[in-house]
């Protein structure tokens, strides 16, 4: 029993000894060395605020249709008996140039019989006027063979007329949009054909609100008269083509002139020459095709002392930071006159002079300390001496 006594004695002084033991040697390791950490402020990028000139632009977009198109209707009846080559969607025509043709059979007929009558009439007036200048026809006899005479002309004129329309003409070049009819079909007057439209200018059809208004100087109605066209704002026109960006020049030759009531937006309509580069001497980039949606981008006023940021300094809608001389920062509201997609351009609530912050910071407040991008970096002992420093 005491032999098992002294054994727990024993092993209980070992566990004491090793814990003594720790925590001596706990106590003689050294305290760890401690860093004063320097508080750096928020480095941020500056731009010193200065008046300019801006040539402000509108933006806008629309689909390129053709000044003039025209579905084709026959004139007279009759079987289609041949269609030129260029008659099919895409073709391309001179003007003039016969795309269609009618049987004119009856209508080469209706010539013969109209001439061979009017010179049976032409007869019976001779005649009538000769007897009448010996005073054996009475006036009125006269008159009736005259009018006769007439009838006779106008019959003529009417049945080449009919004859002329078996061909199916255009007084435009033009290209073909879509083809209705073909050979040895029937047709009655009216029979729709097919659709074609010019090709020497397209327009497009721009969308600007009351706000892009006061930024464009848009033709007056009353300076478009008949076919002239007025020479308003230059566009230019941009789209995607074969996975490669394209420009095109225009010109606004007129507006609309009403305001439309389901969008409030006036349209102003934009004129471009030869979209398919036909013309020689014309210039021989990227051909438009009609149904194109294109962006444009139309030559505005032009604004003197105005302030000009970056888009991207802006806050919000209309925030912007500025740094003042202590490297504070001071998040004011500013007039802005107009913003497009690269800047803003300011007309009050900054002066130049006055620093704005371009970095982006997370959740910046007013009297911020900051550094800025144009004044060196204190070091670490300056900001040590300072008392600027945290452990």
């Amino acid at each position: 029993m005491k032999r098992k006594v002294k054994r727990a004695v024993l092993i209980a002084s070992i566990f004491v000894v090793a814990i003594g033991g720790a925590a001596g040697l706990s106590k003689m390791k050294p305290p760890p060395e401690t860093k004063d950490v320097a508080v750096v402020d928020v480095l941020v990028e500056v731009l010193p605020l200065e008046r300019s000139v801006a040539h402000l632009s509108v933006r806008s977009q629309g689909t390129v249709r053709p000044r003039t198109e025209t579905i084709l209707s026959a004139e007279v009846a009759g079987s289609i008996v041949s269609i030129s080559a260029k008659f099919i969607a895409g073709g391309m025509f001179a003007k003039g140039e016969a795309l269609m043709r009618v049987d004119p059979t009856n209508y080469v007929v209706a010539v013969e019989q109209a001439e061979a009558f009017l010179k049976q009439r032409q007869i019976e007036f001779d005649g009538a006027e000769k007897l009448k200048s010996q005073g054996y026809r009475a006036e009125s006899e006269w008159a009736s063979a005259a009018a006769a005479l007439a009838s006779a002309k106008a019959d003529l004129v009417k049945s080449r007329r009919n004859l002329e329309r078996t061909f199916i003409r255009l007084p435009y070049d033009g290209m073909v949009r879509s083809k209705d009819a073909d050979l040895g079909q029937y047709v009655n007057p009216g029979t729709r054909l097919g659709v074609t439209f010019a090709t020497d200018f397209a327009e497009v059809r721009l969308p600007l609100t009351d706000n892009d208004l006061a930024f464009v100087e848009l033709p007056n109605p009353a300076d478009v008269t008949g076919n002239a066209a007025a020479n308003g704002p230059i566009v230019e026109l941009s789209a995607v083509q074969h996975g490669q960006p394209a420009q095109w020049k225009a010109q606004i030759t007129r507006t609309e002139g009403v305001v439309d009531e389901k969008n409030r937006v006036t349209y102003a309509v934009a004129r471009i020459e030869d979209p398919y580069k036909l013309r020689e001497g014309t210039d021989h980039g990227s051909p438009l095709p009609m149904g194109t949606f294109v962006a444009a981008n139309i030559a505005g006023l032009t604004v003197e002392n105005v302030i000009r940021v970056p888009r991207s300094a802006l806050r919000g809608n209309n925030q912007l930071m500025f740094v003042e001389d202590d490297n504070r920062l001071r998040i004011r509201t500013v007039d802005i006159l107009k913003a497009d997609a690269e800047y803003a351009y300011l007309r009050g609530g900054a002066v130049p002079g006055e620093r704005i912050a371009l970095t982006n910071i997370e959740s910046p407040i007013n009297g911020m300390k900051v550094r800025t991008s144009d004044e060196p970096a204190k070091d670490t002992s300056e900001r040590l001496a300072s008392g600027d420093v945290s452990d």
